[in-house]
């Protein structure tokens, strides 16, 4: 009986010809170009984003861990390396704290006396330079200045304005016959005085976002209400308004995140870390500060910060919210 199955026959090698390994088929060099192509094509968008990674690994989400292991421990300036596991109690400890609170409270007042004021008149400037306007790009540089300006000259110019003796608002509103305020001292007028740095800083930053936003508005919506008899204040309404509603969301998450943070102006105002001699404009920024540099407590001042960064997730999980509602209704 014969096998129906048939062996393979062996590969016949002629003398001088050997057998390439991969089977006779060589690897060309075409083909190794397409395959370089792939790769390329592949992981290069990797290689073009880890720089960011990196450096955001580093500078940014390495602090902010070490930052909440640090608040669950007492550490001193002095010793910094020397840790003592204290659980939740720096976190505990600023719930009884009237000097927290207090800051809690001057930071929210500061924010929005400074984001309301702020986001409206940049709002107006955007609608004024949003129509022909002679030298409108003079105006959009001009409004650009202020944000140009260091933070350091900003705040002396402000202080020398708003000085009790010889500060020109003073002289200004003696002219009026009121008299002197002491513009520092005093807890509403130092947080109106600080509000007004941040409002001249970063007013013409948002009036420029909300022009080119309005620049992306179709003409045809204007047209449109224009045909029904529309003047431009209903245009405004009607029109650009709810046109911008994303864009005046992003300034007002950004403006309420910044007012959050506010360091400089404060410090700067007044000269010390307290916030004035009874903290009437100390805001959370400058409490972290007092805390960790000046009564050398690490532990404390980095629960403030972890404070502050819940305090930032909130603001975007309301700003998210807020966001989905907009887009539901708008559908």
């Amino acid at each position: 009986m014969t096998s129906s199955r048939t062996e393979p026959l062996p590969r016949v090698r002629e003398a001088g010809c050997p057998v390439p390994a991969d089977g006779g088929r060589e690897r060309s060099p075409e083909r190794r170009g397409r395959r370089r192509h792939r790769w390329d094509a592949r992981f290069s968008p990797y290689a073009f984003v880890a720089p960011f990674f990196v450096f955001f690994a580093a500078f940014g989400l390495f602090p902010l861990l070490y930052t909440g292991w640090a608040s669950l421990h007492k550490v001193s300036l002095h010793d910094p390396t020397r840790m003592e596991w204290v659980g939740l109690h720096n976190f505990s400890r600023l719930l009884e704290d009237d000097f927290f609170w207090n800051a809690l409270r001057n930071t929210l007042t500061i924010g929005v006396l400074s984001t309301v004021p702020q986001l409206l008149m940049a709002l107006g400037l955007a609608h004024l330079l949003h129509y022909r306007l002679r030298g409108s790009t003079f105006f959009r540089v001009a409004m650009l200045t202020p944000y140009a300006t260091s933070v350091a000259a900003a705040t002396l110019v402000f202080t020398m304005l708003f000085g009790r003796d010889y500060g020109m608002i003073n002289w200004g509103l003696g002219l009026l016959g009121i008299e002197h305020i002491d513009w520092e001292n005093g807890t509403w007028t130092s947080q109106l005085a600080v509000s007004s740095i941040v409002v001249w800083r970063w007013t013409g930053y948002n009036a420029l976002i909300y022009l080119a936003a309005m620049q992306a508005v179709p003409d045809d919506l204007y047209e449109s209400a224009a045909l029904d008899g529309a003047n431009r204040r209903q245009q405004f309404l009607h029109v650009t308004i709810p046109a911008l509603r994303p864009t005046i969301l992003f300034t007002v998450v950004v403006s309420t995140i910044g007012a959050t943070q506010l360091f400089g102006e404060p410090l700067l105002f007044g000269g010390s870390q307290t916030g004035g001699g009874s903290h009437q404009y100390q805001t959370l920024g400058l409490y972290l500060y007092e805390q960790g540099w000046f009564d050398f407590q690490l532990g404390r001042a980095s629960a403030i910060a972890w404070t502050m960064f819940l305090l930032l997730v909130v603001i975007g999980l309301v700003n998210w919210l807020i966001a989905r509602r907009l887009n539901s209704t708008g559908k």
